[in-house]
């Protein structure tokens, strides 16, 4: 399955990127493993993305929960919780 992942406002500058498509492995088929297989590359990844932080997700634009399916051609969306004023 293959994806597109992008990475907002304080992830996109920890990760260094806010963009990328990746190959998904087999059994990588809902958001929340889908968050801990990015957590596997270590370093910044596992410190962004850590089971700690607060993070959303959206897929296809929409927010989604950790179990939420994934499809193939889907773009997931990783951003800080976002306050307002």
């Amino acid at each position: 399955m293959r994806i597109t992942i992008l990475y907002f406002a304080a992830l996109r500058e920890a990760l260094g990127t806010g963009r990328e498509t990746v190959e998904l492995p087999e059994g990588i088929a809902d958001a929340g493993r889908l968050r801990a297989w990015l957590r596997e590359r270590g370093g910044a990844w596992a410190e962004a993305l850590g089971e700690h932080r607060a993070v959303r997700i959206a897929i296809d634009q929409a927010m989604a929960r950790a179990d939420a399916p994934l499809r193939d051609g889907a773009e997931v969306a990783f951003f800080p919780p976002v306050t307002g004023g």
